[in-house]
């Protein structure tokens, strides 16, 4: 889709205001254009000499209109403002919705998740320029349209230049809309490149204090803002022809049309009344263009927030309608045939003909060298991403036709990079799931070594987290994401190194809590730990995507 056609979509969604918009812009016009019929009336009752009731009235009525005009200014106003709120509504709750759903292979190849999140701020832009356009150029044109009927009514002169004037706007729109687009979508990559890095800079801040690392911050920095600064001229320099021809066209017009309306005064087809009432309607026609040539750069603006928000809206996304829910309380039995899986613009298979049955209760440790197969596997299982080949059951129905969210809310799941979220820590384990109750949320903490650690801070559960988890220790962090997978009493938990920054004597108790017997849960880990190890039910131990050891044993 095109981005014009995004726009239109977007004015579609509420064509209810912009109907309501132009509606008030087509009386607003009718009434300013009303105006200089008025004057004309008044200067011929000067010219007369006279004073009269007439006279009186026009003023009045003129005034009037003028007070009319502003009111309808203002109610404009008022829809496009609720027009505003719309759009950062409905955008907050599309980035919302759309972002933890985006498919794998979505963000693997194109772009980082981060960023994406960023584009959000394209949405103030599309808020300030949507009511802008609205209300300048639909008065504009409506200004433009009813000041060259009008005129033509004086003279039939005034016909050319009502075609001259159209002629131009088609022109400069014509040889600068893509150009003006592609410079300015160009402008927004750059900058988005730049507050990526400035993002990187923020979040390894330590990395970047020694001279000759800050150098080449700066000097990356200079990069991507020099490139900015290329396409952001490019762009300007394009507004800037625009406003130039402008520039040319009123000269030419004002010009002429004063010699010609003097000649055609002196030569008696005009009064003066109409001369000067003609004079100022082709003033506002001329102010009107020159509001639809400075509100191009707003119209491109629009247009590349409304195309890069589109390209999040376009991204695939799992697909959880007219697909089988799993029953509650089941146990889930988990099946790989031939599965093999390859990342997006790969050229080898991560995991090549994998076949793999895991029941009820198992647990199950996951072995081999680094880029073994081991995080992919888990990955798969887990549902995070779709195999390329073969097929994954659960219960002997393929996963394609489980619904995910019903899956996903029946298994715990922590994997690398994972961290807490900004919020309490409440929120960071139940995600105040009502279901989820107090003697739920002690229970996880007790597993987990962490009751202690909540009892010594002042607001307990309610204390408040830094994004990323920041103010904990890398310990507690871990504990925090345990707590949280284990809290709904899953069937399954799939785990990537989960205790890998814990001190010895914790990682070993809630290694033999997690492996316990007592806990019905089935268990899919891979960790270096040997502690896991130990308390394994099953080993399987994988080499270049493939498993070459699958066995059972005793736990010690």
């Amino acid at each position: 889709m095109t981005p014009a056609k995004r726009f239109f979509s977007l004015l579609k969604v509420d064509r209810k205001d912009v109907y309501q918009i132009f509606f008030y812009a087509l009386f607003a016009g009718l009434i300013s254009l009303s105006l200089p019929l008025g004057i004309q009336a008044i200067i011929n009752f000067i010219q007369s000499g006279k004073v009269s009731v007439s006279w009186i009235v026009l003023i009045v009525v003129v005034v009037a209109g003028v007070g009319l005009v502003g009111l309808l200014s203002l109610m404009q106003l008022r829809i496009t403002e609720n027009l505003q709120q719309k759009i950062f509504v409905r955008a907050s709750f599309e980035f919302a919705y759309r972002l933890p759903k985006i498919k794998f292979g979505e963000l693997y190849s194109n772009v980082y998740p981060p960023e994406l999140a960023n584009r959000f701020f394209d949405t103030m832009s599309i808020q300030k320029g949507v009511s802008k356009l609205l209300i300048d150029f639909s008065s504009a044109l409506l200004q433009i349209s009813f000041g060259i009927i009008l005129l033509s009514l004086y003279h039939p002169f005034f016909i050319l230049f009502g075609i001259l004037l159209i002629a131009l706007l088609y022109l400069i729109f014509k040889f600068s809309y893509q150009p003006g687009l592609d410079t300015s979508l160009s402008e927004s990559k750059y900058k988005y490149k730049a507050a990526d890095w400035l993002q990187e800079i923020a979040r390894n801040s330590s990395s970047f204090r020694t001279t000759l690392n800050f150098n080449f911050a700066l000097e990356k920095n200079n990069t991507l803002v020099n490139g900015y600064l290329n396409y952001r001229e490019k762009h300007f320099n394009i507004i800037q022809r625009q406003f130039i021809q402008l520039i040319i066209f009123k000269l030419i017009i004002t010009s002429g049309l004063l010699l010609i309306g003097g000649f055609l005064v002196l030569n008696q087809q005009m009064n003066i009344g109409q001369f000067v009432a003609a004079e100022i309607i082709i003033l506002l026609v001329i102010n009107s263009v020159e509001k639809i040539i400075l509100g191009l750069e707003s119209f491109y603006d629009v247009l590349t927030s409304i195309e890069k928000i589109g390209q999040v809206a376009d991204m695939d996304i799992d697909d959880e309608q007219n697909i089988e829910a799993l029953p509650e309380g089941s146990e889930m039995t988990l099946a790989a045939e031939n599965v093999r899986f390859r990342f997006p613009g790969g050229d080898k298979d991560i995991l090549r003909n994998v076949n793999l049955r895991i029941t009820p209760g198992e647990k199950i440790l996951l072995q081999g060298n680094n880029g073994a197969g081991k995080t992919t596997l888990i990955r798969v299982l887990s549902g995070l991403l779709q195999p390329t080949s073969g097929a994954l059951s659960i219960n002997d129905d393929s996963l394609v036709k489980i619904d995910p969210s019903s899956y996903r809310a029946r298994i715990g799941c922590i994997v690398q990079g994972e961290t807490p979220f900004e919020g309490t820590i409440r929120e960071n384990i139940t995600f105040n799931n009502p279901a989820i109750g107090i003697a739920d949320v002690r229970w996880a903490l007790d597993a987990v070594q962490l009751t202690d650690y909540i009892k010594s801070l002042p607001d307990g559960l309610d204390t408040k987290i830094y994004p990323e988890g920041r103010q904990l220790s890398s310990s507690n962090a871990q504990k925090i994401l345990l707590a949280r997978s284990i809290v709904h009493r899953p069937s399954i938990l799939f785990y990537e190194d989960p205790t890998d920054r814990m001190d010895k004597d914790a990682a070993e108790a809630i290694i033999k809590f997690i492996f316990s017997g007592k806990n019905p849960w089935t268990v899919v880990v891979s960790s270096a730990n040997i502690h896991w190890e130990s308390r394994a039910t099953r080993q399987i131990i994988m080499e270049n995507g493939k498993i070459v050891n699958d066995q059972y044993q005793t736990p010690c």
